[in-house]
């Protein structure tokens, strides 16, 4: 559906931060990752220097053989350099819904996790943190068009196939599936923050979306729903 592509974050500061720790701390964070039950490795490991603009330094595709955590710092060591960026994509099982199916399947969503350094991008970890996650599409963790809010919001539709979704969720016991699919996803993101909160020695930490204007919140409000 058209109108379901913001992404949602995780932006992480950690604490005493430097080239000294940092891919460390990194291969910490990584040690927390929820991994998929049908891909349980990470797949992909790119290095970039000074800013994205760059070419980058290392790319590894690991899709043959998804590797460890421990295994994706040895290969970033080969540039330890706080001018440097470090990206890892791997996946994590989310329910989504099946519309030609008219199921919900739990299954491998993409998760991009990135540790930038401290003098990387003109200091970029400032704005979005030592350690940033992209966790997916935001309407994996708060539904789409308000449905699952106390007062839905207005909503035109862009196109038959979204206007079709939107009916049948509406229906009171797809309502509560929904509902119920969208709070499991919301505790998965959660319950990560925390395992991460309790690996890291962080400064603080922000989840936010490019569609709602307090992404947590939000999702709190799905929570205590019924």
């Amino acid at each position: 559906m058209s109108q379901m592509s913001n992404r949602a974050y995780l932006s992480l500061w950690s604490k005493d931060f430097s080239e000294a720790v940092m891919l460390d701390r990194f291969g910490k964070l990584l040690e927390t990752v929820p991994l998929s039950a049908t891909w349980p490795g990470f797949d992909m490991l790119t290095v970039r220097g000074v800013s994205p603009d760059e070419a980058p330094l290392v790319e590894r595709d690991l899709r043959a053989a998804p590797v460890s955590a421990e295994e994706v710092i040895e290969l970033a060591r080969e540039c330890p350099h706080a001018d440097c960026s470090y990206e890892v994509e791997a996946r994590w099982d989310l329910w989504t819904y099946d519309a030609e199916k008219d199921e919900w399947v739990l299954g491998p969503q993409r998760l991009e996790i990135l540790c930038l350094g401290d003098e990387y991008d003109d200091e970029a970890w400032r704005e979005v943190g030592h350690f940033w996650i992209h966790a997916g599409f935001e309407h994996l963790f708060t539904g789409h068009a308000g449905l699952l809010g106390a007062a839905p919001s207005e909503f035109a539709p862009a196109d038959p196939a979204e206007s079709e979704f939107l009916e049948r969720m509406r229906r009171p016991a797809s309502l509560s599936d929904y509902r119920q699919k969208t709070q499991d996803n919301i505790r998965k993101l959660m319950g990560w923050v925390e395992r991460i909160d309790r690996a890291l020695p962080l400064d603080r930490w922000q989840l936010w979306s490019e569609g709602e204007a307090n992404f947590e919140a939000r999702m709190e409000s799905i929570l205590a729903g019924r």
